[in-house]
């Protein structure tokens, strides 16, 4: 017969944890002052925190009340800043993005490429072909650098996009700001990432037979902007907001009616009415290329008419060519 093993009295007398096993049996190691032994302390303890049985750590819906509900304080108390050129932060990051997310992720599902070329902080200028009937192309580059960089994308806007009611409001709210030289300089002196897209509406209401050709880039005071402030422009080609709206034609006596640029016909709009503003499905590219650098050229470059039409063109072939690649690579537009 095997020798019993001997348990001290003071320890046979010592009380049994109070816990269960993972099978239902009693615990039958010696308890510590907490009334559990050193392996069941710790959930005990969990317990008594959280006696419903709720978990320690909130779950996703929990935590996304507890974002809109502390987002409706503020805005209640007004506790939350904004600049002196009108961007609100708070607004922009828990209201007006968010709500571009759909689209972004499953709507267009949109391919981002070089992001690591636009700095993580710093000044950079962003220079983007134009495109889509409306400017969700300028959304969706602000919105794919946040979620990549948490940086926002100031954008210069048109006069008209800033005089709209409600629109001009939320365009000014979400950092946007009107595409003049002055306000350019100041944002890019402050650090910030500048959009701007040199087409304008030429770019966003040209038909669906140009799409992917590039408009002209103005005068290039873009170029003049990033030589003067000495900040890097960053070409952006995307690929995927012509065909959101096939422009098939331009009802140019309507446009001089509501002093519109142009007034958009598509195959669904407006046609199908309301619903022929839904935008199409497309699948989107956008790349981000190596940035051109300005900072040894000199503010003097400035004022050289030929510098800055060189390197305008500079920017617009990079910008054109990688359109071009980036078709070949989606092969079809929707999938």
């Amino acid at each position: 017969m095997a020798d019993a093993r001997v348990i001290p009295i003071h320890l046979a007398e010592s009380p049994r944890c109070a816990a269960q096993t993972a099978d239902g049996r009693p615990c039958r190691n010696r308890a510590g002052e907490s009334g559990y032994c050193a392996r069941h302390e710790p959930e005990a303890a969990a317990r008594d925190r959280h006696p419903t049985g709720a978990s320690a750590e909130p779950n996703a819906l929990q935590q996304w009340l507890e974002e809109v509900l502390a987002f409706v304080r503020r805005r209640m108390t007004g506790d939350y800043p904004v600049d002196d050129m009108g961007f609100d932060r708070d607004l922009t990051e828990h209201a007006l993005l968010p709500l571009l997310r759909p689209l972004y992720r499953s709507w267009w599902r949109i391919d981002q490429i070089g992001v690591e070329n636009v700095p993580a902080e710093g000044p950079v200028l962003l220079v983007s072909n134009h495109s889509g009937t409306l400017p969700f192309d300028a959304l969706m580059m602000k919105l794919g650098i946040f979620e990549e960089t948490g940086r926002h994308v100031r954008l210069l806007a048109a006069d008209l996009a800033l005089q709209l009611p409600v629109v001009g409001e939320l365009a000014r709210k979400s950092g946007n700001t009107l595409a003049c030289e002055d306000d350019a300089l100041r944002l890019l002196r402050a650090g910030e990432v500048l959009g701007v897209f040199p087409e304008g509406f030429k770019g966003i209401g040209k038909p669906f037979r140009e799409r992917y050709r590039l408009q002209r880039f103005g005068r290039g005071g873009f170029v003049e902007v990033a030589l003067r402030a000495g900040v890097p422009i960053v070409p952006v080609a995307i690929v995927g907001a012509e065909e959101i709206y096939p422009i098939i034609a331009n009802v140019k006596p309507l446009a001089r009616l509501f002093n519109f640029p142009y007034f958009p016909v598509t195959p669904t709009f407006p046609l199908l009415g309301p619903l022929g503003t839904l935008p199409l499905p497309s699948k989107w590219i956008i790349e981000y290329g190596e940035p051109i650098h300005t900072e040894g050229f000199g503010t003097e470059a400035a004022n050289d008419p030929m510098f800055v039409f060189n390197l305008t063109d500079q920017v617009r072939e990079v910008i054109q060519q990688t359109l071009f690649k980036n078709l070949i690579q989606r092969k079809n537009a929707f999938f």
